[in-house]
């Protein structure tokens, strides 16, 4: 996606600042830019508009209006750059288990926003893909779980070895154009069912 496919939206009740930021983003070559000044209803905006990219700034926080920014990036699912004028070690570490991709304190500058939304991107994805990555191994592994069970069941019940169970799981798998982990849990229901009726 190149930078003026991106569209971005600003949160800011400073619309001086929110200009700024525009302004370094316009420069930088993105079009697609929106800027809202009101934090109410803010969670539907954000789907109406879709954005690819949210940028927050907040001149000075207190802690609900912090807490409340953090709950939004937890619940967008988008890269999230935020620029904050006073910060705190706590803070910063709730932005962080928030999934800010950037906490900026005071360093709200035209010309480094730019870098700032980049590296906010670049993080998200990469935090994207290990949580991908991660679901995949927890799905495997689930899987192979269930290949076990059912193996064990056919070697019980069938008399089969390992080896002869975990062939005939795969080619049933084959035949019905399904996972093995898949024809597992079938099998793995079907014994639980007719051992109930025993």
């Amino acid at each position: 996606m190149s930078d003026s496919a991106i569209s971005v939206l600003i949160l800011d009740e400073n619309k001086i600042r929110a200009s700024i930021i525009e302004a370094g983003l316009k420069e930088a070559g993105h079009s697609q830019v929106t800027i809202l000044s009101h934090t109410t209803g803010i969670a539907k905006e954000i789907e109406t508009l879709d954005p690819d990219v949210i940028v927050i700034d907040l001149e000075n926080p207190n802690r609900d209006m912090l807490e409340a920014m953090f709950q939004l990036s937890r619940s967008v699912k988008r890269p999230v750059a935020m620029f904050v004028d006073h910060s705190d070690g706590a803070a910063l570490v709730s932005a962080v288990e928030a999934g800010v991709s950037a906490y900026i304190v005071d360093g709200l500058k035209k010309e480094r926003v730019k870098p700032i939304l980049d590296l906010a991107i670049l993080r998200f994805n990469a935090f994207a893909k290990m949580e991908r990555d991660l679901e995949l191994a927890k799905e495997e592994l689930a899987g192979r779980k269930l290949i076990d069970q059912a193996k064990a069941i056919l070697m019980e019940k069938r008399g089969f070895s390992e080896e002869e169970a975990y062939t005939l799981l795969r080619k049933t798998a084959m035949n019905q154009n399904s996972k093995i982990s898949t024809v597992a849990q079938s099998l793995i229901t079907a014994a639980t069912l007719l051992n109930e009726g025993d």
